[in-house]
């Protein structure tokens, strides 16, 4: 190309990526030079003066990368890419207490945005704030309600939070889980996991809750021994194929 001036929209849309594949590769001289461009070309661009922020935040001066996303929020209040990068920035400066705070506020304008209750989640999980984490998968399953992993993720939450009415939960949340996608082996292990837990909750040997957790138990032990079968099985398969390549 000739000269800058004469992009198109679309190269303009490439060099953007460029931008971002340079601040990957820890090139921030040649990705300011391509940001400088934009800006001379767009001078009162929100968007051009996120790259600012991201080349900041890339060089580790997250100050000044904070000064710029304030900028740009002051600007337009809706704009939602710059409000999560602030969160990123507070989470790669260890301020946990700061981003959750910061996305909580996010949230209560950008309600349905998925990935931030999944992030939200992710923090509270950091700081051992368990109940907020499982209302935050809760909320994630509500936008996902047959995402297997979802639900093994709520089931996760709650096992971890212990007691007798979360084990039950989690039970109820692995067993949707399972079947949803029967070959998710985790949630297999977790059932087992809550199953026999619920086996030593209900001491009593006739409690039909105690039956209904040890068939539950014994159901998910066969499922994985039938999952570790299959696997030697494959795996053998691949050492025999292997091996016959090899001798020819």
């Amino acid at each position: 190309m000739d000269s800058y001036d004469d992009l198109s929209h679309s190269e303009y849309v490439l060099l953007e990526q460029i931008i971002y594949a340079m601040l990957d590769c820890h090139l921030y001289g040649l990705a300011k030079g391509l940001i400088y461009i934009l800006s001379l070309e767009f001078p009162r661009s929100l968007r051009v003066m996120r790259y600012k922020a991201a080349a900041l935040e890339a060089e580790e001066k997250y100050d000044e990368a904070l000064n710029v996303l304030d900028g740009i929020i002051n600007a337009d209040e809706t704009n939602a890419p710059a409000r999560k990068r602030r969160v990123a920035v507070l989470k790669a400066q260890g301020l946990i207490h700061e981003a959750i705070k910061e996305l909580v506020d996010y949230l209560k304008k950008f309600m349905s945005d998925a990935e931030a209750w999944q992030e939200l989640c992710e923090l509270y999980l950091q700081v051992q704030e368990y109940s907020r984490a499982a209302f935050c998968a809760e909320e994630l399953l509500l936008h996902q309600p047959h995402n297997h992993l979802m639900h093994q993720r709520l089931a996760d939450i709650r096992y971890t939070m212990g007691g007798i009415d979360n084990m039950e939960l989690a039970k109820t949340y692995y067993c949707q889980s399972l079947k949803l996608n029967p070959d998710n082996v985790r949630a297999l292990l977790g059932l087992f996991l809550v199953a026999n837990n619920l086996v030593g909750h209900y001491k009593s040997s006739g409690s039909s809750k105690r039956k209904e957790a040890w068939k539950l138990s014994q159901w998910a032990q066969s499922r994985v021994t039938a999952k570790q079968r299959e696997a030697k099985a494959k795996l053998g398969l691949t050492d025999m194929m292997l091996s016959l390549s090899l001798a020819e």
